[in-house]
């Protein structure tokens, strides 16, 4: 027992000190907001234990020269005096103040060895961070301004909008950048015309078609593309996507059957166990020695498989609508299979396995008729006309 808590002593003390070296190689190599982190998770318990002062020295200097850090950056950005600059500036007192509302809830931390508290000189960031947030927020607005102004294409309308989101985020409803930021997002997105035609010789159920055409159902979460089924008059279109069903192959209706012979080797309940000579075998007490019967059952099993299938082709067409120029022609394919299994047997049933005295409990179902194989069909076909979308977008 002693040399067992001499080895888990050992092995504790093995692996702080390995923790306190990771830790000091983090702070020499300048990532100081790393081992602030690692300082944090080890001081969150017993930050007072002798064991922990190592961490507490350490959380110590990697916040003094974080600060430092961030400080000296600020000073040397503010003397540049690049309205570029300000976001960083901003950021930085951020980080600043975000620095030591972490540290603290854990104070006070003690440096036992010196008898005194640890040192954190932390500073009101208020007044600067207002102060920066003004000045970046009053540049993001006048920038924007003058980007909308030069703005020549969607692309540009969408970085438009990233900063005057960013904007949002800091000030929310900023004088009008609300109003702004729907001018710019109407002008970056991309509409599209969606036209379904069938080419093939059976026609679509009219449910189907309506849930092809509701692109609201198929979770594209494009926030710079709209499609409209019902194209709207008062709407530039920027693409047109057509999508086309050339063939409808549907198979007839099949009833597959197949026997098949089972035997198995099953207990059929208990019998006295007899020597070569016929003779009754007793145990040690005197009682008879009782065996599993053991018999071989057989059934003769019949399966029927109902089957039928639908295979939908098609194309997904994308075409510029101010030159008519087609961008892009994918093929389009589904198919459904109907297929349902039902059986009877003659003979022992605990011949079958599970599996297939289970389906002798189905019976035989009508076939689905042909408009709803088509219908069946639609869930995968919506899958791949996502897909398609989601590959043309990138």
């Amino acid at each position: 027992m002693k040399n067992l808590f001499l080895a888990i002593l050992t092995t504790v003390f093995v692996v702080s000190c390995n923790s306190v070296k990771k830790t000091t190689a983090t702070l020499n190599s300048g990532n100081y907001d790393d081992a602030i982190a690692i300082t944090l998770k080890k001081l969150q318990r017993n930050p007072d234990k002798k064991n922990k002062q190592d961490f507490v020295l350490l959380l110590e200097d990697a916040f003094a020269k974080a600060s430092a850090r961030d400080t000296d950056r600020i000073s040397f950005l503010v003397k540049e005096n690049q309205q570029s600059n300000l976001e960083e500036i901003y950021e930085t007192y951020v980080s600043l103040q975000r620095r030591q509302d972490r540290i603290r809830p854990i104070l006070p931390l003690q440096v036992i060895d010196e008898n005194r508290s640890a040192r954190f000189e932390f500073v009101n960031y208020t007044d600067k961070l207002i102060s920066s947030k003004e000045k970046l927020a009053a540049s993001l607005y006048s920038s924007s301004l003058d980007a909308i102004t030069a703005a020549s294409s969607k692309e540009d309308y969408r970085n438009i909008y990233d900063d005057l989101a960013y904007l949002n985020t800091l000030k929310p409803g900023y004088k009008d950048i609300k109003n702004m930021m729907e001018s710019v997002h109407l002008k970056g997105t991309d509409f599209v015309a969606v036209t379904l035609f069938n080419d093939s010789n059976i026609a679509l159920p009219v449910r189907l078609e309506n849930e092809l055409l509701d692109f609201s159902t198929y979770g594209l979460n494009d926030f710079w593309t709209v499609y409209h089924s019902n194209p709207l008059n008062e709407v530039s279109y920027d693409y047109n996507m057509e999508v086309a069903f050339t063939e409808i192959n549907i198979s007839p209706e099949r009833i597959k059957e197949r026997e098949v012979q089972q035997e198995k080797l099953i207990k059929d309940g208990t019998i006295v166990l007899k020597d070569e000579d016929g003779n009754v075998v007793y145990d040690e007490d005197g009682e008879k020695v009782l065996v599993d019967n053991m018999i071989t059952v057989r059934c003769t099993y019949f399966e029927f498989i109902q089957n039928k299938a639908v295979n939908v082709v098609g194309r997904v067409r994308y075409s510029d609508s101010n030159t008519n120029q087609v961008l892009q022609s994918l093929p389009l394919a589904s198919e459904f299979i109907f297929d349902h299994r039902y059986a009877t047997y003659r003979g022992d049933r605990r011949a079958l396995e599970d599996e297939l005295y289970d389906r002798t409990r189905n019976r035989a179902v009508p076939f689905p008729t042909n408009e709803q194989m088509v219908y069946d069909a639609g869930e995968d076909l919506k899958n791949r006309i996502k897909d398609i979308i989601l590959r043309n977008n990138n």
